[in-house]
């Protein structure tokens, strides 16, 4: 029998897994037998499963904020409420997702991703319920619909940092830009969705009491997608930058769990200094090395939200008045809900363009650059808008023509450019340290412009008119061009080690 011979000091080095940080481990690429590098980092089970339920709270924006336009006219009605009235309704669940971005997102850096991950999501089912359970016939019926809104864009503000940081920190570098546009881009499939839903409940349940179905078809959903967020694994990064770096690697090894076992052991880099860092909370944004990042990370996002949300809100209402349907003040509720119901289906026509805007902005942005995708789309939405403005110059179809293909040229160029570049920039643009505040705060500032957007609409829609009011738009969307080429920072390309 041949005793066993001691490995050689290089082979017994070799036998011992080497440290590593928790990206190199989800960077880490397949090679072939002769050492040559598979170009993909294979996604796991958990991994995807992470990204569907990231998305599904973007799904869910689109849905409730977007239906919102169908059932406006039903509420109005309903709870016999002015423009001003009006306004408040639609800008509640906007003002609640800037209050959720700017103070709840920051949250996941204290409590945990997971966490927070799941407290959004039961927050958006309790005031769901809250909302389709309101009589009209209290009191206070007014003020808890408002506030039942509101608390329900508090969740999905709370969700914009959060979904971006679990995704970002579960998923190889590689593909972060097109899977956070992917994930991103169920926004845009919510928001048709929403508004086709509106349509289909309008024309089974022609009642005034529609809306409130409307809004309760997302709570089972939205159950079980709770249920899920149960089983996903906290990010490893964060639990590392909490000093607990045995269950770090062990949930990074469930992070990675995939047929056959690999890797066989998880080694963490005790030393890695991860984003989550100490840091001096919002006043470090404005300091001179980070202002230039804050500034366009902000302001761009800003003007996109006036106008993405004034035209996905009120299309339906636009689409009304351009064609002469005045639902506020119908004879009858079989006329507003007639009304309603051709606003909606034109909508959801308009709104298969931001579906496919996404997907262009998903293929494009890691080849033509998210600076050059942004500014374009800025102009094409002053274009798409001026269109729109000139239908009320004409009559008859042509009217038709010009507002539906202003509407699709306007949704399929946002969400191409700077709908999705600047969610993007926002998560991109910061020292590695700010990174999480930074994108929270970028979105709290967007929110701004939404809230606005929501509260003015129909009282400067009433006063100014649809022909002014798209003028004002085409205006916002020319500046937003003009201050991306300013301020602009590239990250195609480049890794957010660097950038930091």
């Amino acid at each position: 029998m041949i005793a066993p011979q001691p490995l050689s000091p290089s082979l017994a080095a070799a036998s011992v897994p080497a440290g590593k940080s928790i990206q190199a481990y989800i960077d880490e690429q397949p090679v072939w037998a002769d050492g040559t590098a598979v170009d993909i980092s294979p996604m796991t089970a958990m991994q995807w499963r992470i990204l569907i339920l990231a998305a599904a709270g973007k799904f869910f924006e689109g849905f409730v904020v977007f239906m919102t336009g169908v059932a406006l006219p039903l509420i109005a009605d309903e709870f016999n409420i002015g423009a001003t009235q009006h306004g408040l309704v639609s800008a509640a669940s906007l003002f609640g997702i800037l209050i959720g971005a700017l103070f709840l997102g920051g949250l996941a850096d204290r409590f945990g991703r997971k966490p927070m991950f799941i407290a959004e999501m039961i927050i958006f089912v309790v005031f769901l319920c809250l909302l389709v359970a309101i009589p009209a016939s209290w009191p206070q019926s007014f003020a808890l619909l408002v506030f039942s809104l509101f608390g329900i864009g508090v969740a999905l503000g709370c969700d914009y940092p959060t979904a971006h940081l679990i995704i970002s920190e579960s998923i190889p570098s590689s593909d972060r830009g097109r899977l956070v546009l992917g994930a991103f881009g169920f926004q845009a499939l919510g928001a048709l969705i929403g508004t086709a839903v509106g349509y289909l409940i309008l024309k089974n349940v022609p009642e005034l009491g529609a809306w409130r179905w409307m809004y309760a078809t997302a709570i089972i959903p939205a159950l079980i997608v709770v249920f899920g967020r149960f089983f996903v694994t906290e990010s490893g990064h964060w639990l590392l930058s909490r000093g607990h770096v045995d269950r770090a690697a062990s949930e990074t090894a469930r992070l990675l769990a995939r047929e056959p076992r690999y890797p066989r052991q998880i080694t963490l880099l005790p030393h890695v200094s991860p984003h989550t860092a100490h840091h001096h909370g919002y006043m470090a944004l404005f300091r001179p090395e980070n202002l230039r990042a804050t500034i366009f990370a902000s302001v761009p996002w800003f003007l996109q939200d006036l106008g993405t949300y004034g035209i996905g809100i009120f299309t339906p209402t636009i689409l009304a008045a351009a064609l002469g349907h005045k639902a506020v003040h119908a004879r009858n509720l079989a006329d507003l809900i007639a009304n309603d119901q051709l606003a909606a289906k034109g909508a959801a026509l308009i709104d298969v363009l931001l579906i496919v805007g996404i997907i262009f902005a998903i293929f494009l942005a890691d080849r033509v650059g998210r600076i050059r995708l942004q500014i374009w789309g800025f102009i094409g939405c002053a274009v798409g808008l001026l269109l729109a403005s000139f239908s009320g110059s004409v009559q008859g179809s042509m009217q038709m023509l010009l507002i539906f293909a202003g509407f699709m040229l306007f949704n399929f160029m946002t969400n191409m450019g700077p709908n999705a570049q600047t969610y993007l920039l926002a998560g991109e643009v910061f020292p590695t340290r700010l990174r999480g505040t930074g994108a929270g705060f970028a979105a709290a500032v967007a929110k701004v412009g939404a809230v606005m957007t929501a509260f003015l609409f129909p009282i400067l829609l009433k006063d100014l008119g649809t022909q002014t009011l798209l003028l004002i738009l085409v205006g916002t969307s020319l500046l937003g061009a003009v201050i991306t080429s300013v301020f602009r920072i590239e990250t195609m390309g480049m890794s957010l080690e660097k950038l930091g």
